[in-house]
């Protein structure tokens, strides 16, 4: 018995089964091995996969035999669906159908939720739709909105999400409102509060009227809470197929500017205020630098275990002053005065708290896997053991997908990669796994040769913006909602002293940059040595108020996030910076 795969140079397919767009006839041949005397039966497989048609096994009506071959004519609409279809999903089998392929659609839909933990249970109907069969390709930035219609209710946080799924339209309107049920939703007031809320905005280009179900979906073009996610993903897709000039992109603008208007969220702590990173009164929050390594350019030493502290550095730094110090002698004395930094960053007001064991100082050797975990998790552990500290989030500082995992199980909420993925090729698949927040920074090579990959021929701004922007794909391709991702322009990274005052100069333009609208950022430009370059203090430590300086620009820039050794000092110009800039 054998197999055919027909060329697809001139085709016209004619049946019953087919859509009756065109009525123009060519001709296909399979051949076999009858004769002028044989007429054995042909069956050609078109199956649901392919076209959407059922039955599986569709008969052809047009047969005239030749010598050796038998012709088929059949419908030009047909034709052009199988001629898009990859070849090895037909077959031509003698007396046989091939199994069934069932064929991908996708849709975009709206996600909701105004009540409980509205992230939480707008992450949690994700997985649900994940556990139906309901693939997540890319979602929108989650956004803060105001209720429409009935007004005396919660805040809403809105979101679009584009699936692929073999579900019709009614089967996935019904996988939706099960989810809906699962997740105890009841809708007691039409357009009122529910904890979570999913719709089907889009399918495909197809327009469904059914007493459940208008597609696309009959209000959305008076709403920016699904108009605004929705552009992040198709803004040059139209809604109406009979006006195909007019896109998504130009029912937003034609929206009138709103009395509040919306912001992203990226949540970072479960309990703990997300990040408004477009909204203008917003506080700084404040990322204490705690690196548990001999060797960072400006703490090494200082947060290390003191055995391995004397043995690999000469040199510690006071926990005040964070001048010179020999090292403590004992390890008790060590998780004393561990535990005293830590609550020292809490008390002068640190939010987050960055834990590293692998510097990334030019020439720092590279540690193994093991080395880096017994430096980051006890200090994690510990951290996640302080009373006052059940506010803290914390970052761990590596782009070590082992590292991460390791360290969001022992309470890490935050996986701070300064590769953004490129150093470890498991780490966004991991952070997906995972479903934490990851903060993606720009650099180039490794900590070893970035320091000779500093050039820039196209201007620094355009290059880092698209550099980082690929990145961010890369994290949603390895499914990463947009929503969990924090952004670093990587300042000290593959950058030289003037670089780094440029990227503080232009961080409005980085921020409205296209496709990184809407993220919130990350600065961290603490005792870099381009300080010292431009004041003349050469001891890390003593760059407080050059820092203070570069913290100010990154306020006024837009930061979200500043990262710090000198918390107290810090704060206080914070604080100062906010209430110039943020009101």
């Amino acid at each position: 018995m054998s197999f055919w795969r027909p060329s697809f140079r001139a085709w016209n397919i004619h049946s019953r089964h087919a859509r009756p767009l065109s009525s123009s006839t060519t001709t296909i041949y399979a051949s076999s091995t009858a004769t002028r005397r044989t007429a054995p039966s042909y069956n050609i497989t078109l199956t649901t996969g392919i076209l959407g048609y059922s039955p599986t096994s569709l008969p052809v009506l047009h047969r005239r035999t030749y010598a050796g071959f038998k012709r088929y004519t059949m419908d030009q609409a047909l034709v052009n669906d199988l001629k898009a279809q990859p070849r090895d999903a037909l077959l031509f089998h003698n007396g046989e159908s091939k199994p069934e392929l069932p064929r991908i659609r996708t849709a975009y839909i709206a996600l909701g939720s105004n009540l409980g933990d509205r992230i939480a249970m707008i992450e949690q109907a994700c997985l649900e739709m994940e556990a139906r069969g309901i693939k997540l390709k890319r979602t929108s930035s989650l956004w803060e909105t105001e209720p429409m219609y009935v007004i005396e209710q919660d805040r809403f946080v809105n979101g679009v999400c584009e699936v692929e799924t073999e579900l019709e339209p009614l089967p996935l309107l019904d996988a939706l409102q099960d989810i809906e049920n699962s997740m105890g939703r009841q809708k007691l007031i039409d357009k009122g509060p529910r904890n979570i809320d999913l719709d089907i905005l889009l399918y495909e280009n197809e327009t469904v009227a059914h007493p459940r179900l208008q597609v696309p979906h009959s209000l959305m073009a008076e709403r920016e809470f699904v108009l605004r996610p929705l552009t992040e993903l198709i803004p040059h897709r139209a809604l109406d197929s009979t006006r195909p000039w007019k896109l998504i992109q130009d029912y937003l603008n034609e929206l009138p500017p709103p009395q509040n208007p919306l912001s992203t969220l990226t949540p970072i702590r479960v309990g703990e205020a997300p990040l408004s990173a477009l909204r203008s009164a917003r506080s700084t929050r404040i990322m204490a630098i705690l690196n548990a390594t001999p060797d960072s350019f400006s703490d090494g030493g200082v947060h290390f275990p003191p055995s391995e502290a004397q043995s690999q550095t000469t040199a510690r730094q006071d926990p005040e002053s964070d001048a010179p110090l020999a090292s403590s002698s004992s390890s008790s004395e060590y998780l004393i005065y561990l535990r005293s930094k830590i609550q020292h960053f809490i008390d002068k007001g640190a939010n987050l708290i960055d834990v590293g064991g692998q510097s990334t100082a030019p020439g720092a050797p590279e540690v193994s896997v093991s080395e880096e975990l017994s430096r980051v998790i006890p200090v994690i552990t510990m951290i996640r053991s302080m009373p006052g500290a059940d506010h803290i989030s914390i970052s761990v500082d590596t782009y070590r997908a082992a590292v991460a995992e390791a360290a969001v199980a022992a309470g890490a909420d935050i996986v701070n990669d300064v590769s953004a993925g490129l150093l470890d090729a498991a780490m966004l698949p991991t952070v997906a796994r995972l479903g934490c927040t990851v903060c993606l920074m720009h650099m180039r090579g490794t900590p070893a040769t970035m320091s000779q990959l500093n050039v820039y021929p196209e201007g620094l701004i355009p290059t880092l913006a698209e550099e980082i922007r690929e990145r961010v794909d890369a994290a949603e391709r390895a499914g990463i909602r947009r929503w969990r991702i924090i952004l670093d322009p990587g300042m000290g990274f593959a950058k030289v002293g003037y670089q780094n005052l440029e990227i503080l100069r232009h961080m409005p333009e980085l921020r409205r940059w296209p496709g990184l609208e809407g993220f919130p950022w990350l600065l961290g430009s603490s005792r870099k040595s381009f300080i010292g370059k431009v004041t003349g203090v050469t001891r890390p430590w003593d760059r407080v108020f050059g820092t203070a300086a570069t913290v100010t620009a990154a306020i006024q820039g837009g930061a979200d996030i500043v990262r710090v050794h000198d918390v107290e000092e810090m704060a206080q110009t914070i604080r100062m910076a906010d209430a110039i800039f943020r009101y």
